[in-house]
């Protein structure tokens, strides 16, 4: 994968390994309808569904939320993109940059837009209600209090359903990024 340049860059190296090993997959049995699952909605099971594997319950439990996130839900995946990469790139989640990078060129992120996220500077070239999206991102993750004014502005382009699903959307991807920098797991 492309370096990025990722403001804030933590994670493993030679020195500082994957700090849980991952469950190799089809070596537990009792996993095995969980793997297919995940193999299904996610085409591979990654370095960070192995780690998860370690914790079924919980493997299960974060394959069904973040499917229904990136799946299921109303919001544009554009929006939901741009959101992703700048939680990424706002906590050091490489991992989590590079692997949504093809997500976000799909969903018609422009590479001028994806290496401004990854530098950490915010371009003119973004449209009003992208810029919208990322104020809101900045917020909850390095505030976490979203301040009124910011919050109705959103709620004048979003329905209910999608500021839910935004919001939901910012704090699910807060949470990988968080779990793959403590962890250590990068690409």
């Amino acid at each position: 994968m492309p370096d990025h340049g990722i403001v804030g860059e933590k994670g493993g190296t030679d020195m500082n390994p994957l700090r849980i090993p991952p469950v190799v997959p089809g070596s537990r049995p009792e996993l095995a309808d969980l793997e297919r699952k995940i193999l299904k909605e996610r085409g591979r099971i990654s370095t960070l569904y192995g780690v998860l594997l370690n914790s079924a319950p919980l493997a299960q439990g974060w394959e069904a939320m973040l499917t229904a996130i990136r799946n299921r839900a109303s919001l544009p995946p554009r929006l939901r993109e741009l959101a992703i990469l700048r939680i990424a790139s706002l906590n050091g989640a490489r991992y989590e940059f590079d692997a949504h990078v093809p997500h976000a060129q799909k969903a018609g992120v422009s590479d001028e837009a994806i290496a401004a996220l990854g530098t950490g500077i915010v371009s003119g070239a973004l449209a009003p209600l992208d810029r919208l999206v990322l104020e809101l991102t900045d917020a909850m993750t390095r505030d976490i209090e979203v301040p009124d004014a910011l919050f109705e502005r959103v709620r004048a382009h979003f329905d209910d359903t999608q500021v839910v699903e935004l919001v939901a959307t910012v704090a699910a991807y807060n949470m990988v990024s968080r779990f793959l920098v403590a962890l250590r797991i990068e690409p």
